[in-house]
């Protein structure tokens, strides 16, 4: 861990923003923090470089990006006559910088496959306390302003909102490694009609028509990347892979991994479990084996397990190193239980495995989708003559009934066999 001296600099060439400065004092000394530098391992957008090969990029790319997004905003802020101290400045700097701390191997896909009823905002949560006892109570101001629990909640928005500066940079990063122009937003933009009234976000009425692209652009997105078939299928391929090792892991079976992948395979790990400050394994925490887990664990075991002895999990794990991929069927309304059984009678039939091996085989869950909650913190276009108005209700182009409209849809998934079996 390095200290700060005061003076430090540090000048990135982002290809999303182009050279961004890392802000100096705490910030500069939580990006050399090896908890840090870990997101450097875990893939912004899981398994969907399997669909579009560029999608390589990470979460420390992407928490520099929204730190420099985060520094253009309080610049506009102070600007339009708020105060921001800088012992705020510094704080919302290194929430920003934090937010996904929390995420494990390939982000989103694994969330609830290695752990038990933790989140990755929680788990962010624990590493914020931890690196703020490191680091001697500097990140009080950070962590009140993570849980929302600072005087000036506008800082929290800037955070986490439904306009927040983690959205506005994923947003841009993720359609330009990606290759979808759909997801291109006006970020600069935005940020400049940024202003706070009765301290809340607002955004001033001359940029309506961005935040309109800005909303489109996040469905679109959603639909297009984040929740693409194929994307789905490979990621609830990996989650079972993740099952089915677990599964081994307490028949007792022995499982090639490595001494982070082992601990969470072999024990039932949820947030009692992360908050004991007690040495559980090799001289560190849970928090700490957590720390040391990243996207080459699963990676380096699923070549391995490829040839395992158990042949559901040894066939999964081909089938992902080799991307041979399951066939995901998407509808409207759910699949019939008798429809799911046919489909797993032939499946079994096809392999010749038991009931229980097809629970890893045929798979069937949902996807949602909403690209604006009116429920939640409003959007609120400011016009000159002081008033306000939810974006939904103020765009002459979005229905805020269809916007706030939860999209729900159904899919199955299970290998690709020969046409005269499914």
């Amino acid at each position: 861990m390095s200290l700060n001296t005061g003076s430090k600099k540090k000048i990135v060439n982002d290809p999303v923003h182009g050279f961004i400065h890392i802000p100096s004092g705490i910030s500069y000394d939580l990006v050399e923090h090896s908890f840090f530098q870990r997101l450097r391992r875990i893939k912004q957008l899981g398994l969907s470089f399997l669909v579009f090969p560029g999608t390589f990029h990470n979460r420390f790319q992407h928490a520099l990006g929204a730190t420099h997004l985060m520094s253009l905003a309080i610049e506009t802020i102070r600007s339009k006559g708020h105060v921001i101290t800088q012992e705020e400045e510094e704080g919302v700097h290194a929430a920003i910088l934090l937010h996904d701390i929390g995420h494990g191997p390939f982000s989103h896909a694994l969330e609830y496959s290695i752990v038990d009823g933790i989140t990755h905002e929680q788990i962010s949560e624990l590493f914020m306390k931890r690196l703020n006892h490191q680091f001697k109570g500097e990140l009080d101001v950070a962590v009140k302003i993570f849980r929302n629990e600072y005087p000036k909640r506008f800082l929290n928005q800037l955070v986490s909102s439904q306009l927040d500066m983690d959205r506005l940079d994923y947003l841009r990063r993720d359609s330009f490694f990606a290759g979808v122009t759909e997801g291109v937003v006006g970020s600069a933009r935005i940020i400049k009609m940024l202003d706070v009234r009765n301290d809340q976000l607002v955004v001033e009425a001359k940029g309506i028509y961005s935040i309109e692209k800005f909303l489109i652009a996040r469905r679109l997105m959603y639909w297009q990347v984040y929740l693409h078939k194929t994307v789905i299928a490979a990621e609830e391929m990996l989650v079972h892979i993740l099952k089915r090792a677990k599964y081994l892991a307490e028949k007792g079976e022995e499982l090639f991994a490595t001494p982070s992948l082992t601990y969470f395979l072999y024990n039932k790990v949820g947030k009692v479990e992360f908050e004991n400050p007690n040495v559980v394994c090799n001289g560190r925490n849970a928090l700490e084996m957590f720390a040391d887990l990243d996207d080459d664990d699963i990676m380096v075991s699923i070549k391995v397990w490829a040839d395992h002895s158990d042949k559901v999990l040894s066939y999964l794990c081909k089938c992902i190193r080799d991307r041979q991929l399951f066939k995901i069927e998407i509808q409207k309304t759910t699949f019939t239980k008798e429809y799911i059984d046919q489909v797993k009678k032939r499946v079994g039939r096809y392999f010749g495995c038991s009931d229980h091996a097809l629970e890893f085989m045929v798979i069937s869950n949902s996807i949602s989708n909403n690209a604006y909650s009116s429920d939640d913190d409003q959007i609120n276009i400011l016009y000159k003559d002081g008033t306000q108005c939810d974006i939904g209700e103020a765009s002459d182009m979005l229905d805020a009934s269809v916007l706030s409209k939860t999209v729900k849809k159904y899919y199955l998934c299970y290998p690709k066999i020969q046409e005269s079996f499914v």
